[in-house]
């Protein structure tokens, strides 16, 4: 097993769908992120949202959803060309060895690639998700100063970050 496994993002496709809905984070996170099989049902269902699978030497260990429509991240409009993502997740099995900032620097490279006319991300992250609020701040993110109350579990930080160019 290598020391530093290959991490890539990829669209979802039939292909990965099975691996995928095996997935699942501890018990406690589901107050901040919901179950795969719901998350992948509704990002294939939304009109302007993308699946995307987190691998690891090939083989699925997270998901994540891009929105194409920023606004339903947060009710807000943005001055610059924003995609939102949302339901970021690794699996609870690779938990705690640095593979969800890896993930995260790997979907950011990929949307720069593959979307260049897009210049940031937006996600919400919850006050108490203490552990998603500094990987997201490591990777680049800054709160916008702005709360999201739409939230499941509470309020949850606007939190935005510029692709690289």
């Amino acid at each position: 097993m290598p020391d530093h496994p290959d991490i890539r993002v990829q669209p979802i496709d039939a292909s990965l769908r099975s691996a995928l809905l095996e997935l699942a984070v501890h018990e406690a996170q589901y107050d901040f992120v919901g179950p795969i099989a719901v998350s992948l049902v509704d990002a294939e269902a939304c009109e302007g949202s993308e699946p995307m699978a987190i691998l690891r030497d090939g083989a699925p260990i997270g998901f994540y959803r891009l929105e194409y429509r920023p606004r339903s991240i947060a009710d807000m409009d943005f001055e610059r060309a924003t995609v939102g993502l949302r339901s970021f997740f690794i699996d609870a099995r690779w938990q705690g060895q640095g593979l969800g900032a890896r993930a995260l620097a790997a979907a950011l490279a990929d949307l720069a690639q593959r979307h260049p006319q897009m210049r940031d991300v937006v996600l919400t992250v919850n006050l108490r998700n203490t552990a998603a609020l500094a990987l997201y701040r490591r990777a680049g993110f800054r709160e916008t100063g702005g709360l999201y109350h739409g939230g499941r579990s509470g309020p949850q930080h606007v939190m935005l970050c510029a692709l690289p160019l």
